[in-house]
C-alpha cells in the first residue's frame, strides 16, 4: 500500500522550495534598494552575485559560515577563490533551505496556515541571531544596537 502523505510532502517541499527562492529574490532586492539609498554604486546583478568579494575578509555571514563548514569537511583552509562562489551559495541555500523546511512543517500540520506563515519571518530572524554567534560570524544580538536589530528584521 502506498502512503497517501508520500506526494504531500514532496508537493510541500516543492512549493515550499519555490516560494523560499522567491522570497530571498524579494528580499535581495529590498537590500539592494537600501544598499543604493546608502550610497552604494553596483549594479544589481555584481552586488545579487557577490562580484566583488574575492577573499574570505569580504565574505558576508553566509560565505563564512559556508568557509567554517568548508575547512569542517575538508580538513583545511579552502582558498580565497572560493569566497564568491561559497557566499552566493550558502545564501540561496540558507533561503531555500528555511522554505523547505517551512513546506515540511505545513505538510504535517494543517492548522492556521497564516500564524505559521507569519511566525516565520521572526523565527529565521532570532534563528540568525542565535546560529551565528555560535558558529562565530555574528556578534551576540545584545551587542547589537536597536536600529540595527530592527532594519535587519524588517
Amino acid at each position: 500500500m502506498r502512503n497517501a502523505r508520500g506526494p504531500g510532502i514532496v508537493r510541500h517541499l516543492a512549493v515550499g522550495a519555490v516560494a523560499s527562492a522567491v522570497g530571498t529574490g524579494a528580499m535581495d532586492l529590498l537590500l539592494y534598494r537600501r544598499y543604493r539609498r546608502d550610497g552604494g554604486k553596483e549594479s544589481l546583478l555584481r552586488w545579487e552575485l557577490a562580484a566583488g568579494v574575492t577573499s574570505w575578509d569580504e565574505a558576508s555571514a553566509p560565505g563564512q559560515t559556508g568557509r567554517k563548514l568548508e575547512r569542517l569537511v575538508t580538513g583545511r583552509q579552502p582558498p580565497d577563490s572560493w569566497a564568491r562562489t561559497t557566499t552566493n551559495v550558502m545564501h540561496w541555500a540558507t533561503g531555500i533551505g528555511w522554505g523547505v523546511q517551512y513546506g515540511a512543517l505545513a505538510a504535517r500540520t494543517s492548522r492556521h496556515p497564516w500564524t505559521r506563515a507569519l511566525a516565520l519571518g521572526p523565527a529565521v530572524w532570532l534563528a540568525g541571531y542565535v546560529l551565528l554567534p555560535l558558529v562565530g560570524v555574528y556578534k551576540p544580538i545584545w551587542e547589537y544596537d536597536a536600529w540595527t536589530l530592527s532594519e535587519d528584521f524588517s
